[in-house]
């Protein structure tokens, strides 16, 4: 039997209700590019809850301002110009005044993890002004437009904002939305990323929370853990001036791992400046100073610093705050 066609205002009633209906409906397109895929992952791996990491997602905004700075980072300096950043008088004085204050704690961790206090002062003292400036952007922000709007380094900084999502709220300083760090999503004192946190930081004093914006010693342990697991040569050089000869051959040197013995440097015409053993394997680096160019053999832990930021003007810079560092305090512990 032929079914009787619905009289023709019952059907356009019938469109209507169902165009009503749809419009009651919450649309479930996702906010960001990629962002469907992502919560998909994340809530595959952890079991957290896909509308949570939605609504996160959701809350998070692509600024302009971010793709802006990392496109002219500071790293795209010369030396002449990077080191007076970095190496001024104010924070040479702060970082001395810093690890006075802090030196029981610093000095412990120190012995704890085998790297000279000195050098996580000077971290923190690069990184963040000794925790003054943290950074202000919203870390979710800044992830979500690197990992979701910058095509050029969109792998690193996806995975970053993986992480980020992964991450336990025990191992984050405050609640996921609220967190701020730099424009490239780094946070805390530090500056960890997310993949360092769950790599590299620890929870020192033990209250079963990892903060890297409020608690010194799960920054001063994390910045000292870091170092070693990156292969931190305990007592061992990071760099010293060299002096070439008017034959010397530069080797070829493609990044800051240290690839010959020091005297196989010697042999191509670079002298040492101070005593140094002949066999320690080391690098050399040619920064462009004020006054010409600077030969600067590298060693060990010259390179681990570079794997906190790979640029070898970040690890002179570091270094060579340090060494004031520890000059200051021990230019003011001889006056008392």
């Amino acid at each position: 039997m032929t079914a009787t066609p619905a009289p023709r205002p019952a059907r356009f009633l019938a469109v209507l209700s169902l165009l009503w209906v749809a419009s009651l409906t919450p649309v479930l397109a996702a906010t960001h590019p990629g962002q469907a895929e992502l919560v998909r992952e994340v809530a595959r791996e952890t079991g957290k809850s896909p509308q949570a990491l939605n609504a996160l997602l959701d809350g998070a905004k692509m600024q302009q301002g971010i793709l802006d700075a990392i496109s002219r980072p500071a790293e795209g300096k010369p030396w002449k110009d990077y080191r007076p950043i970095f190496l001024t008088d104010k924070r040479i004085d702060d970082g001395v005044a810093f690890y006075r204050e802090h030196r029981a704690l610093l000095d412990q961790i120190g012995r704890q993890y085998g790297v000279a206090p000195q050098y996580i002062v000077a971290i923190v003292g690069v990184e963040t002004s000794y925790g003054g400036n943290t950074g202000k952007y919203k870390v979710l922000d800044a992830l979500v437009t690197l990992g979701l709007y910058y095509p050029p380094r969109a792998k690193f900084f996806r995975e970053q904002l993986k992480e980020l999502l992964s991450l336990p709220d025990n191992h984050l300083a405050g609640p996921l939305d609220r967190l701020t760090g730099s424009y490239a999503g780094a946070q805390g004192w530090g500056q960890f990323m997310p993949t360092s946190i769950r790599d590299f930081a620890v929870d020192a004093d033990q209250d079963g929370h990892i903060d890297l914006q409020n608690s010194l010693p799960d920054i001063f342990a994390s910045v000292a853990n870091y170092f070693v697991k990156h292969g931190w040569v305990t007592g061992g050089p990071v760099a010293a001036r060299a002096q070439p000869d008017a034959s010397a051959t530069p080797p070829t040197v493609t990044d800051t791992s240290p690839k010959w013995p020091l005297e196989q440097l010697e042999a191509w015409g670079y002298a040492p400046l101070q005593p140094l053993s002949p066999a320690e394997p080391s690098s050399l680096q040619t920064l462009e100073g004020p006054n010409g160019p600077e030969y600067w053999f590298t060693f060990q832990n010259f390179y681990v610093i570079t794997r906190y930021n790979r640029s070898p003007l970040y690890a002179m810079a570091v270094n060579q705050l340090a060494q004031a560092i520890a000059a200051g305090v021990g230019a003011a512990e001889a006056a008392r």
